[in-house]
């Protein structure tokens, strides 16, 4: 698998961005209330991203080839792909955050504080889901070998 790459988390950033904005429009033209974060997004997309990162912690240990350290394959493989996925979401909606910020920052009648407060901290706590997501998938890789000696031995931590 390979490293999340900054180019997709920046088009995906102003992807959500963009249609958060084009909806909150939409909605305002219609006569529709616009949409608002709960504040309870902001604390659920942090506590994901800590899960993210104390799940893979024996991965790490692993990777770094202490001893004793075990993990299954497949574990470590979905550890890898959720900081993946945590990476890619938080980018999507950090984007779509702060694009519901931009629009209710552009109007001529600013809204209350709450609002924009409310907005801010889900953009926040969606960047916080994303830098999650990259140190999880930066604890989960594997250092290259120092030296070929350890070639045709399996691998002493567990993972091949």
């Amino acid at each position: 698998m390979t490293r999340t790459k900054p180019l997709h988390l920046v088009l995906l950033a102003l992807f959500g961005g963009t249609i958060a904005w084009f909806v909150e429009t939409l909605l305002a033209s219609t006569g529709r209330a616009v949409v608002i974060p709960p504040v309870t997004l902001s604390f659920a997309l942090a506590l994901i991203g800590a899960i993210v990162v104390v799940m893979a912690l024996p991965v790490r240990r692993v990777a770094r080839r202490v001893e004793g350290a075990r993990v299954d394959p497949f574990y470590a493989t979905r550890v890898v792909m959720l900081a993946k996925a945590s990476s890619l979401s938080g980018a999507l909606l950090g984007g779509g955050s702060l694009g519901i910020t931009a629009y209710l920052l552009s109007r001529s009648v600013v809204p209350g504080v709450g609002s924009v407060g409310l907005a801010i901290a889900a953009a926040v706590g969606a960047i916080v889901l994303l830098a999650c997501g990259l140190v999880a998938e930066q604890m989960c890789a594997i250092p290259p070998d120092d030296d070929d000696s350890n070639e045709g031995r399996p691998n002493p931590g567990g993972l091949s």
